[in-house]
């Protein structure tokens, strides 16, 4: 209903204005007469042939005169075009009136003086001019929503390209260990290759839809785990914990794994016996806790902040606006994140 709305609402604006105008006419028109016998059905005739006159000279003006007027910009144009035909409309209602009334007969002053037809003129231009403010609202309902297009299109299109600096840097790292395997003549390289095969397709064909299933995402991260274990061979503890069902819950791609590869990055090497990994994934009903821990490597120089991490900052804010938390604890032994994203929305 209210998708219906958004769509439709400057119809439902003019179709509430109309009826209300419809019903405030009619309510006039049965008081007027006070201490005599109200003829609703007269009333509503005399509310209907208004109404309809009014109507006429309002959408004269915002379907025809005004949007020719938007094009040329020219006001004597402009109010000869709408002063003619709202003249012969208004002596036709007017002509009319007085037959509805009395049969042309003089019976009721009221409907020949000159008070008759300027009251007429002035309620009804009233009535034009604040139906024409509709089409100004028209419009600038129209520039909001191709703003937000535009928007939404540059803010596509950041994602994209952060996305896009995402896969290389991963390619680079996978590429370095799998030139290590295969100049040592591992015998783990074709399973190294047929994973990298597997994560591949996930980057290039799952990862282009907005949101995939979580379990998609898991299974990525465990094909990284794997091949960082074969280069590491499987001396690290690394823990990977999932409590929740993942196959009942959506996220945006690779958003999870940067924080996986910088724990390997930053806590992980083959000559470090205490390094360690820890990953935790806890789904609820609405929120996706994420926690990734790593020993930190002792450095002499130590490497400043990669792209990585400014991405997915980026990404979370673009993908989850204000829904999402993420907290980082850097101690002197120890790193970790805690991401914590509603995935409702």
């Amino acid at each position: 209903m209210t998708l219906f709305f958004q769509r439709h609402r400057i119809v439902v604006l003019h179709v509430a204005f109309w009826c209300f105008y419809f019903s405030f006419f009619f309510y006039q028109i049965s008081l007027s007469r006070r201490g005599e016998e109200v003829n609703l059905l007269e009333a509503f005739y005399n509310t209907v042939s208004h109404v309809s006159y009014v109507a006429l000279a309002a959408y004269l003006n915002y379907a025809i005169a005004l949007p020719r007027f938007m094009r040329h910009k020219n006001w004597g144009r402009y109010l000869l075009e709408f002063a003619i035909p709202f003249a012969l409309l208004t002596f036709l209602y007017v002509y009319a009136k007085r037959f509805q009334i009395d049969g042309c007969t003089h019976k009721v002053e009221f409907f020949y003086s000159q008070k008759f037809i300027v009251l007429t003129l002035v309620g009804t231009l009233f009535i034009v001019i604040f139906v024409a403010m509709f089409k100004f609202l028209e419009d600038w309902f129209e520039l909001e929503a191709k703003r937000k297009e535009i928007e939404n299109e540059k803010l596509n299109a950041e994602l994209r390209f952060l996305k896009a600096q995402i896969n290389p840097h991963f390619l680079f790292n996978t590429l370095n260990n799998l030139y290590a395997l295969a100049f040592a003549q591992s015998p783990n390289t074709t399973e190294v290759i047929a994973k990298l095969s597997q994560m591949m397709r996930y980057m290039i064909y799952d990862s282009n839809h907005a949101k995939v299933p979580l379990r998609k995402e898991i299974e990525y991260m465990e094909n990284y785990i794997s091949l960082e274990q074969l280069r590491l061979n499987n001396e690290i503890p690394i823990e990977f914990k999932v409590d929740g069902n993942p196959d009942t819950v959506k996220i945006v791609p690779l958003i999870l794994i940067t924080f996986l590869e910088n724990a390997f990055k930053h806590g992980v090497s083959n000559n470090a016996p205490d390094a360690w990994i820890r990953l935790h994934l806890v789904l609820t009903g609405t929120d996706i806790l994420y926690t990734v821990e790593n020993s930190k490597l002792a450095k002499a120089n130590p490497e400043p902040p990669g792209i990585g991490l400014q991405n997915v900052r980026r990404r979370l804010e673009l993908s989850y606006p204000g829904q999402y938390e993420l907290d980082i604890l850097d101690d002197p032994d120890a790193y970790a994140i805690r991401l914590k994203i509603n995935h409702l929305n």
